[in-house]
């Protein structure tokens, strides 16, 4: 639960710091054998009741920070064990991305509607009543009733008829969360991830209440690239607004950047004014005379989703780069010999960096919670950190991409600039689940002539898996950024005259379609490790 410090948080918090304080103080490997034992000692009251247990899944936890692979369950190896290959700057993560960690998981039940304890065995015994399959009878054991999980539909009519709302509905969280239906179960029970379907939101690690589903890692890499005397600058999301609270200030930016290492840092809000322009320019050269509608770009997970579940449209989805890679491109023409590490709310953005297109322009990508583990390691206080330079100089309508509908309200903005008489209708959807509606619609025809803007996660990108702060806060701390920017629209950016003279845009831009081109969800989910 994003803003409320629970165990599960404590103990991703807990990971990251001790990965971030391994790769700075240089430790070898052996010293990863031992960290399981630091962070779990024997007067710990272990989460499941087996100290030797919780030992190994921080020991798998650990393993997935380092960007590696979690060993098979049957395999009794350190925690280092091919650490090596991860002690590089050039270490992407081992495929898959987002993964499950078997013996962590409860192996909660996947749907059922259930009779609980709540239940009075009434004389009149509604739920029995109303039950078109009859699957509901007494038990004299528990003395209530109870449901024949063969016979049960799930309707939900023995529910509303209990007037002790006894009666529930269970289902797995990250199946309940993920809206495409990419997460079943194995033999045993545990939830088990579809990866051909899945495309890195990590609305499922989000709800997993037990911590089994976690996300791989650059935070070694990362550092180790900053102390090799490598140049490695920060590009840093819109959504970050708010996340480390009150002291972390837009004027201590760089000071609380610079201490952990990072060169300077530079806000992704100008890669949004920049991309804003490009949709507008695609959205008003091609709707309705070569597409019938025009999906944003700048969330991968939609992006992809889109394409791969509605081949016959992934035309419409817009030809112009992501706010982080065209961030990434600007301050790499301005410093070509350095490292960019793109620090934001989102873990398909891990996968888009991957790309063979993208990470030669985006080195590292570290979401807010792998952050905070790094300014912890560092004992970096806000508060301490200088005053300096303001960070925000995009515009408001560059800020509001980190929100749901900032990104079609500023292409519609833009729009509005440059062709007064155009009307830009918006269909707007959050959570791939309703996406996929959107986009069924679309197919339809219901959306012609208009702008679709799809996020994966609901509440946009402030509702991210790597962020920190619940969502009304973020909402209200990226509207004080929006307030705050110097100027309202991407079109009055000062950035937006160096949209030209990124050379061969088109080229980066066809390159990046033909990325997605062979609507294989194979092929997409491993176009990184190529």
């Amino acid at each position: 639960m994003k803003g409320i410090n629970t165990e599960k948080g404590r103990i991703r918090h807990k990971v990251f710091t001790e990965v971030a304080r391994f790769a700075y103080e240089g430790n070898g490997p052996e010293v990863l054998d031992e960290l399981p034992y630091q962070m779990v000692n024997g007067d710990d009251d272990p989460y499941r009741h087996s100290l030797f247990l919780e030992r190994a899944i921080v020991g798998e936890r650990i393993r997935v920070a380092m960007g590696m692979a979690i060993r098979p369950v049957n395999e009794h190896t350190p925690t280092s064990k091919g650490v090596d290959a991860s002690m590089i700057e050039e270490k992407y993560y081992e495929p898959p991305l987002i993964d499950i960690i078997r013996f962590a998981c409860h192996c909660c039940p996947e749907k059922r509607v259930y009779i609980t304890d709540g239940c009075q065995n009434c004389l009149e015994h509604p739920c029995m009543e109303v039950c078109p399959k009859k699957c509901i009878s007494y038990d004299r054991d528990l003395r209530r009733n109870v449901i024949d999980t063969e016979k049960c539909i799930k309707c939900g009519m023995c529910m509303k008829a209990c007037q002790y709302n006894a009666i529930i509905r269970q289902e797995r969280p990250c199946v309940a969360a993920c809206g495409l239906g990419a997460i079943g179960e194995d033999d045993y029970g545990h939830a088990m991830i579809d990866q051909e379907k899945c495309v890195s939101c990590g609305m499922c690690l989000n709800s997993c209440p037990f911590a089994a589903i976690v996300d791989k890692g650059q935070i070694y890499q990362t550092i180790n690239a900053m102390q090799s005397g490598t140049p490695v600058y920060a590009i840093v999301a819109p959504a970050i607004a708010g996340q480390f609270g009150k002291e972390l200030t837009d004027t201590r930016m760089k000071s609380a950047f610079g201490k952990l290492g990072f060169k300077d840092v530079f806000e992704v809000a100008i890669g949004a004014d920049l991309c804003t322009i490009e949709e507008a320019e695609h959205f008003l050269r091609e709707v309705p005379e070569s597409l019938p509608f025009m999906c944003t770009s700048c969330c991968p997970a939609w992006s992809i989703m889109a394409k791969t579940h509605f081949p016959e449209y992934a035309e419409t989805v817009s030809m112009a780069l992501t706010p982080m890679v065209l961030t990434a491109r600007l301050v790499k023409k301005l410093h070509p010999d350095c490292k960019i590490a793109f620090i934001g709310p989102c873990l398909s953005k891990k996968h888009e960096a991957s790309r063979h297109t993208v990470k030669s322009y985006v080195d590292f990508v570290l979401t807010f919670e792998e952050l905070a583990g790094m300014f912890d390691a560092r004992g970096v206080v806000f508060s301490e950190c200088e005053e300096g330079e303001p960070l925000r100089k995009a515009s408001s309508d560059g800020f509001g991409f980190a929100i749901g509908g900032g990104v079609a309200q500023a292409v519609a903005n833009h729009i509005k600039r440059v062709d007064p008489e155009r009307e830009v209708k918006i269909v707007r959807a959050e959570g791939l689940g309703e996406c996929m509606k959107m986009m069924k619609k679309a197919a339809a025809g219901e959306y012609n002539g208009y702008l679709l803007e799809g996020m994966a996660c609901p509440g946009g990108c402030v509702a991210g898996a790597g962020t920190l702060q619940p969502l009304n806060k973020a909402v209200y701390s990226v509207g004080v950024a929006q307030k705050e920017a110097p100027v309202a629209n991407a079109i009055d950016s000062k950035y937006a005259d160096l949209l030209p003279a990124l050379e061969h845009i088109q080229e980066e831009l066809s390159k990046q379609q033909d990325d997605l081109e062979p609507i294989n969800r194979t092929k997409i989910s491993m176009l990184a490790y190529k």
